[in-house]
C-alpha cells in the first residue's frame, strides 16, 4: 500500500473514533510503511572489537565480502565514534569495571558524535566501509547513542547546558552513571538531528539504530525521520526499545526484547501481546538470540556454548521464519564461543570457520537467507499460529500469503516429540519440504503426524 493510501486509512480511522470522543486505540492505528530492502532484509550486527582480531574500520571492510557472501544484507555496525577516555573509574558504568579489560573507552560513552574513533581507524576508513558495504550490495545502520556522553565530551565546554544538571550545575548522571544529555534543549536536538544527517550526507549511512531510544522522547525521534527522510527517503531506523507507539511515525523496526526461545507456549503468547499492543497492519521487530550485550555479559557462557549447536539452529530456525527481520551477531556464522566483550579486545575464534561445525553452520546460515528470500510468505505473510497437542515444547504455524502457505514446526525441547496437527488432515506436505532436520511426517485418520527429534524441525510448502 502507497503512503496516500495508508495516510487516508489512518485519517478515516482517527475519524472514526473521534467522532466518538474517544482518540484511537494504538492498535486500531496503522504502523508506518517502510523501505522494502528492510523488510526483506536479513542484519548482521558487527562488534568491531570482536569482529577482526584488528579491531579496525579496515580489517572490518576486508571481511564484509564474507559476510555478503551468506546472504546478509543489512549491516548494523556498533558504535565506531570517539569514546571518552576519562580514566577515573568513578565514571564508568558498573559492567565496565566487572569486565576487567581496565578500558575507559566505553564505546557507548561517547566523547565524539562526529568522528570516528582512532582506534577504529580514520574518518576516511568509515568512508570506506559503508562504501564496500554498498558495493557488495548492503546496507549500513550506525548506532546513535543519545541518552547520554561521556564526562570530557568535546561540545560541553561551549554548551555546558547540553547536558542535565542539578541545583548545584553538576551533571546529572542517566543510566550506567553517564552525563545524561538534556533533550529539552531546543540547541541540542538541533545538534544530533544535525549529526544523524551529517552521517548520511558525508558517508552514505542507510540508516540508524538508536540506543535506549525509550529513554528520549519520541517527538526527537519522530523529527529526526521527517528530516531524514527529505534526504533520504528510504532511511531505516531501528528503535532499540519497546515503546508501543515507535512505529506510528518514527521506526521501522524495534528490538523483539521478552522472548526466551524455550519455551512454544511463551513464545507464541508474548507474540500475541505484542501484535494486540502495537499499531496494526505490520509492526516489525528484529528477531534474535545474540547481540552485543548478550554476548558481552555472558562472558565465557556464549550461548553458543550454553545452548548447544542444535539448539541453537532450532532458534535460528524460528528467527528466520516467523516475522519481523532476523539478525545474527557477528561469529554465530562459525558457531563462535569466545569471549567477547564491548569494553576491550576479544576477538571471534575465526579458525571455527573451519571445523565440521562452523562449516555446517555457515552452509546453514547461507541455506536460510537464501530460503527466505525464495519464500515471499516468509517476507510478506501473515502469521497464524497453529494449535497443536505438545504446545509447551513444539512451535507451530503457517506464513500465509494469499494462497501460498509455508508450515514451520519446531520442536524447542530437548527430548523426542510427537506432534498431532489436525489442521492439515485434508492439507498433506509438499513431498520436498524447504528445511527439516531430525523430522519424520507420517499421516492417521485424524490428520499429521510429526515424530520430531530434540530441537527438530521441519519448514515445507503446504499443497
Amino acid at each position: 500500500m502507497n503512503r496516500t493510501l495508508i495516510g487516508i486509512a489512518s485519517l478515516l480511522t482517527l475519524a472514526t473514533w473521534a467522532s466518538g470522543g474517544q482518540p484511537a486505540p494504538l492498535n486500531e492505528r496503522p504502523a508506518r510503511p517502510s523501505p522494502e530492502w528492510v523488510t526483506r532484509g536479513v542484519m548482521y550486527q558487527i562488534q568491531p572489537r570482536a569482529f577482526t582480531p584488528e579491531g579496525t574500520l579496515r580489517a572490518a571492510t576486508a571481511r564484509l565480502p564474507k559476510v555478503a557472501e551468506l546472504g546478509f544484507d543489512i549491516i548494523y555496525l556498533c558504535p565506531v565514534f570517539v569514546a571518552d577516555d576519562d580514566p577515573n573509574i568513578a565514571g564508568w558504568s558498573p559492567r565496565q569495571k566487572k569486565s576487567g579489560m581496565n578500558n575507559p573507552r566505553n564505546p557507548y560513552r561517547m566523547k565524539d558524535y562526529y568522528h570516528s574513533d582512532p582506534e577504529y581507524g580514520t574518518d576516511d576508513d568509515l568512508k570506506a566501509f559503508i562504501a564496500e558495504a554498498h558495493k557488495l550490495g548492503m546496507r549500513v545502520l550506525l548506532d546513535m547513542v543519545y541518552l547520554h556522553c561521556g564526562p570530557k565530551a568535546v561540545f560541553l565546554a561551549e554548551h555546558p547546558n547540553f547536558v542535565k544538571r542539578d541545583a548545584e550545575g553538576k551533571a546529572a548522571t542517566a543510566a550506567w552513571g553517564f552525563p545524561a544529555l538534556n533533550l529539552a534543549n531546543p540547541e541540542l536536538r538541533e545538534y544530533l538531528w544535525k549529526n544523524m544527517e551529517y552521517w548520511i550526507r558525508e558517508f552514505g549511512a542507510d540508516g540508524f539504530r538508536c540506543d535506549v531510544s525509550d529513554g528520549i522522547p519520541l517527538d526527537f525521534w519522530e523529527t529526526a525521520r521527517e528530516r531524514l527522510e527529505k534526504m533520504q527517503p528510504a532511511v531505516c531506523m531501528l528503535a532499540e526499545g519497546t515503546r508501543r507507539e515507535d512505529q506510528l511515525k518514527a521506526f521501522d523496526l524495534d528490538y523483539g526484547w521478552g522472548f526466551t526461545w524455550d519455551n512454544a507456549a511463551g513464545i507464541r503468547t508474548q507474540w500475541e501481546k505484542m501484535r494486540d499492543e502495537r499499531p496494526r497492519g505490520g509492526a516489525r521487530f528484529i528477531r534474535f538470540i545474540d547481540n552485543h550485550d548478550i554476548a558481552n555479559d555472558s562472558y565465557d557462557n556464549r550461548v553458543e556454548k550454553a545452548w548447544g549447536t542444535r539448539r541453537v539452529n532450532a532458534a535460528l530456525v524460528a528467527l528466520f521464519t516467523l516475522d519481523g527481520v532476523p539478525m545474527v551477531y557477528n561469529g554465530q556464522e562459525v558457531a563462535d564461543t569466545a569471549r567477547h566483550s564491548i569494553f576491550g579486545r576479544l576477538p571471534i575464534d575465526w579458525a571455527g570457520g573451519d571445523t565440521p561445525t562452523g562449516q555446517a553452520r555457515q552452509a546453514f546460515c547461507k541455506h536460510l537467507c537464501a530460503l527466505r528470500r525464495a519464500e515471499r510468505p516468509l517476507i510478506h505473510g501473515d502469521v497464524v499460529w497453529l494449535d497443536n497437542d505438545q504446545p509447551d515444547a513444539i512451535l507451530s504455524f503457517v506464513r500465509r500469503e494469499s494462497a501460498e502457505e509455508i508450515v514451520c514446526v519446531l520442536n524447542l525441547s530437548e527430548r523426542p516429540t510427537k506432534v498431532r496437527l489436525p489442521v492439515f488432515q485434508s492439507a498433506p506436505w509438499s513431498p520436498s519440504p524447504l528445511l527439516a532436520d531430525g523430522a519424520k511426517a507420517e499421516t492417521d485418520d485424524s490428520g499429521l503426524l510429526l515424530n520430531l527429534e530434540a530441537f527438530g524441525y521441519l519448514v515445507g510448502k503446504r499443497q
